[in-house]
C-alpha cells in the first residue's frame, strides 16, 4: 500500500512531546499520560521549527488527534505561532494506535501477560493486533484515508506509531521496514506528494 498527497497541498506531521509513558518505555495508546519537562521542550521546538518553516500566524489548516497529550501539544505549538490556542479542530483518524490490553504495560509485562500473543504480533505487525485493539492494517487504512482527504496545507500532531506508518506508507515500504522508522519528538515532517523531509530544530 504507498500513499501521496493530493497535487498542490502540503502537510506538516509532527508527534506529541515526550510524556511520561514514553519516559518509562510503556505501550501507549489511547490512553494519556501527562507531559514531561522534556516534552514541553520538545513541542517548543516544534512551534519554533514551524515558524521558521512557514512564518508567524500561518494561513494553515490545523489538525489534532483528540487524545490530550495531543491536544496539548498543538496548543503550545499554536501558541509559539502566535496563534490562539484553541483554533483547531480534531481527528479520531490521526489518534495514536489502540494498544487494547497492552495499554500502558511494559513489554516485559505485555510478554509475561500472552507470550504467544507478543511473539505472533512481533512477527507480523501488520495482521495481527494486540488483544483488544488494533494492528498496523488498521491504523493505515484509517490514517491513509485522512491523509486522502485533506483538501489545503494543514499541520498535525499525531503519534509515533501513526507518524512512523505515515511515513512507511509515503515511501512504499513494507511493515518491516515501518516497524523499523524511529519515532522522534521535537521534530517536523515536511511532506509534498509522497516526499518526506525532516525538519529539525
Amino acid at each position: 500500500m504507498s500513499l501521496e498527497l493530493k497535487p498542490g497541498i502540503t502537510l506538516y506531521l509532527a508527534r506529541h512531546g515526550q510524556t511520561v509513558a514514553n519516559q518509562q518505555h510503556r505501550f501507549s495508546g489511547k490512553r494519556d499520560t501527562p507531559l514531561t519537562e522534556l516534552g514541553l521542550t520538545q513541542v517548543r521546538a516544534v512551534g519554533r521549527i514551524m515558524t521558521r518553516a512557514v512564518g508567524m500566524r500561518p494561513a494553515l489548516n490545523f489538525v489534532s488527534s483528540p487524545l490530550a497529550r495531543a491536544q496539548q501539544s498543538m496548543e503550545i505549538v499554536r501558541s509559539e505561532l502566535g496563534l490562539p490556542k484553541d483554533g483547531f479542530i480534531t481527528d479520531a483518524r490521526i489518534q495514536e494506535i489502540d494498544l487494547g490490553e497492552w495499554d500502558q504495560l511494559t513489554d516485559e509485562e505485555a510478554r509475561a501477560r500472552d507470550p504467544a500473543k507478543f511473539e505472533a504480533r512481533g512477527a507480523d505487525k501488520w495482521t495481527v493486533a494486540v488483544p483488544g485493539g488494533e494492528n498496523y492494517r488498521d491504523v493505515a487504512a484509517r490514517a491513509g484515508e485522512w491523509v486522502q482527504s485533506l483538501t489545503a496545507d494543514t499541520f498535525a500532531v499525531s503519534h509515533g506509531a501513526v507518524i512512523r506508518i505515515l511515513r512507511g506508507l509515503f515511501g512504499g515500504l513494507g511493515w518491516q521496514a515501518m516497524s523499523a522508522l524511529d519515532e522522534p519528538q521535537g521534530v517536523v515532517f515536511y511532506i509534498k506528494g509522497a516526499q518526506v523531509t525532516r525538519l529539525d530544530p
